[in-house]
């Protein structure tokens, strides 16, 4: 009795209503606070370990801001999304590209979608132009090798972050100086480097090289980063480099092409542009770190490839395509000398989930066979052969090592993929989920070296986003979601063929010089493996692995559906990670394939997978096979 009234007696209808009250709004105060958690620092330098801030350093957000700007907030009125922009969906992903996406820990709050992630904006490409005339008549098996080549060519600067493009006589012919060109008498090789130039005019000059130039450079080395930049204010030249290579903007090409058409400078110039009126080029003395595979380079250093050439053309052609995917492979692997990690949280049940990843860890590390395996590219005299040397080392680590020594593959698995193989189950219930499941297991124990314990979700999120699309992750790092198959398209992210076995022991090698050699007293760091799955483990993850594809990728409504959306709830930050490497490497294919698809359109579809146009090759047929 209070004041002379009775005091109403809580029924269990009553009490279920007041805890579920007090649930929802304590959900509501988790969540917001959570959104405003601050975004991670910068991954300045590779071999920087990221600290965690201290407690002084970080603002905390007032509640009554994050209640404004949450969801869940009743009496905040609805928002429209974001636009969809150009391109934004590929293979089940969906993405929003905006400046914000490392100033948020999770896509939704920009998106206002759960199925929406938030990327980085596309860099731009600069193009990097080559020559080649496909209708130069020449025998069938020689222009299929110089399709090979033109292919390796594009293949090594794509992944250096150029657009590569061969140009043909067709650029040349709309140029309006093509009809003067032709009416010039002057030597035919003097009229083909003309030709070059008249199509590099008319795509707007830039970069202008041989197909025989090759980036065998680390990707953030200077004169890569230069190129990159696309600001070239002299027309540029290197010394000893020939005419492998030109830098300039159109007014300065069109202003050589005419300094060189002039009758008096046409009386002296020769192949490859010798002879070039004074002031045309401007001269950079500088050595050239990029790899020229000229004529002379040839009879020089790799005698075995200029044999090939005195015997048959077609013949030297592979021969120095097969030495060039060797150099741009053994280039790749000195960049890397403490080997490659297959991140494997979890060990003991995920080893059908990384064995794809585990595969090209492997054929990444084996030795290439080629014409001639102990030899160096030409801007790397002192490099280590992958002859020479210790096998490259292969580890699957639990966490990541913030190493610009150590190349990182890393397969993402989707919340309820971890939870089926980790735990051996076939099925999963809202009662396991609440009592049994951890939270954010994957990108706990990723980020565990890097930022330690005692760190929230959302930071883990951040520190892994930047690790993954950050500008140097292209080239340290490779992350693929667990549920889908290895891309076919590795070649192109690598820069090179990758061979699926390894150099024959038995065969003979040319000497390599002690001082490559490895030395008895080199270790390699020491990175654990992790525990082995038993026999019968083992047995078990294959269908496992099979049952959770089916479910994530489920669309319509069902029981599992329904289960996974509380697990991904659960999950934010390994759900997050998932959804932002899905969409990060679905954009990159569908950019790659689209450009691939544009460009088989010209040079007779010369330099891609497919090989030369079937057209092509049915002119070649013809007179016996012996003449295009």
């Amino acid at each position: 009795m209070i004041f002379g009234r009775p005091i109403p007696r809580f029924t269990a209808r009553r009490l279920t209503l007041l805890l579920l009250g007090l649930s929802i709004l304590a959900i509501t105060l988790i969540t917001t606070l959570i959104s405003a958690v601050p975004s991670s620092p910068s991954l300045s330098a590779y071999d920087t370990k990221i600290s965690v801030p201290r407690i002084g350093d970080l603002s905390v957000p007032r509640i009554g801001d994050s209640l404004s700007k949450s969801a869940l907030n009743p009496f905040r009125q609805p928002a429209h999304p974001p636009p969809s922009q150009q391109n934004d969906k590929y293979a089940g992903s969906w993405w929003w590209a905006d400046w914000k996406w490392l100033s948020v820990p999770f896509s939704s709050s920009v998106t206002l979608n759960e199925d929406r992630a938030l990327l980085p904006h596309l860099k731009p490409r600069q193009p990097i132009y080559c020559y080649y005339d496909a209708t130069v008549k020449k025998t069938r098996d020689e222009k299929d090798a110089e399709s090979e080549l033109l292919l390796t060519w594009r293949r090594a600067w794509w992944a250096q972050g150029f657009q590569p493009v061969i140009l043909s006589a067709a650029e040349a012919m709309i140029n309006p100086a093509y009809d003067s060109l032709q009416r010039l008498e002057i030597e035919a090789e003097v009229k083909v480097d003309l030709m070059r130039w008249l199509a590099w005019e008319t795509m707007g000059g830039g970069i202008l090289a041989h197909y025989t130039l090759l980036p065998t450079l680390a990707r953030e080395d200077p004169m890569l980063s230069y190129l990159r930049r696309g600001e070239y204010p002299q027309l540029t030249r290197w010394k000893d480099m020939d005419d492998a290579l030109f830098v300039g903007h159109k007014d300065a090409v069109s202003k050589a092409i005419q300094s060189m058409t002039e009758p008096s400078a046409l009386k002296v110039l020769k192949s490859g542009l010798v002879g070039a009126p004074d002031g045309v080029f401007q001269l950079d003395e500088s050595p050239m770190p990029l790899a020229a595979y000229t004529q002379g380079v040839i009879d020089r250093k790799y005698n075995k490839v200029a044999d090939k050439f005195k015997q048959d053309r077609a013949h030297g052609l592979r021969s120095l395509n097969s030495l060039i995917n060797t150099h741009l492979h053994v280039a790749w692997q000195n960049r890397f000398p403490d080997g490659i990690d297959v991140l494997k949280p979890h060990p003991e049940h995920t080893t059908t989930m990384v064995n794809a990843a585990l595969k090209l860890a492997r054929e990444l590390a084996l030795c290439a066979d080629g014409p001639m395996p102990a030899s160096c590219p030409p801007n790397l005299p002192d490099c280590t052969p992958c002859v020479a040397r210790a096998p490259m080392r292969v580890g699957t680590p639990a966490r990541f090592h913030n190493s610009s020594h150590i190349f990182s593959i890393g397969i993402v698995p989707h919340p309820w993929t971890l939870a089926l193989v980790s735990n051996l189950r076939e099925s999963l219930d809202v009662s396991w989920i609440r009592r049994e499941s951890p939270r954010d297991p994957w990108i706990t124990d990723v980020t565990r070296n890097l930022l330690g314990t005692g760190v929230s979700g959302p930071r883990r999120v951040m520190t892994l986003k930047e690790i993954i699309a950050s500008e140097h992750a292209v080239a340290h790092s490779l992350w693929l979601i667990a549920e889908n198959d290895m891309p076919t398209d590795m070649s192109w992210y690598f820069g090179f063929a990758i061979p699926e076995k390894a150099l024959d022991d038995g065969k003979a090698q040319s000497p390599v010089p002690a001082d490559r050699l490895p030395k008895k007293d080199d270790k390699m760091p020491d990175r654990s493996n992790g525990p082995v799955a038993t026999e019968e483990d083992l047995a078990l993850e294959p269908p496992l692995l099979e049952k959770a594809r089916n479910v994530v990728a489920q669309t319509k409504s069902s029981s599992e559906t329904r289960l996974r959306a509380s697990l991904e709830a659960w999950n934010m930050g390994d759900t997050e990670v998932w959804k932002f490497v899905r969409a990060f490497q679905s954009r990159r294919l569908m950019v790659r394939l689209a450009w691939e698809k544009e460009e088989a359109k010209y040079s007779s579809g010369s330099g891609t997978e497919k090989g030369r146009s079937a057209w092509n090759r049915w002119q070649d047929r013809k007179g016996d096979g012996k003449q295009a």
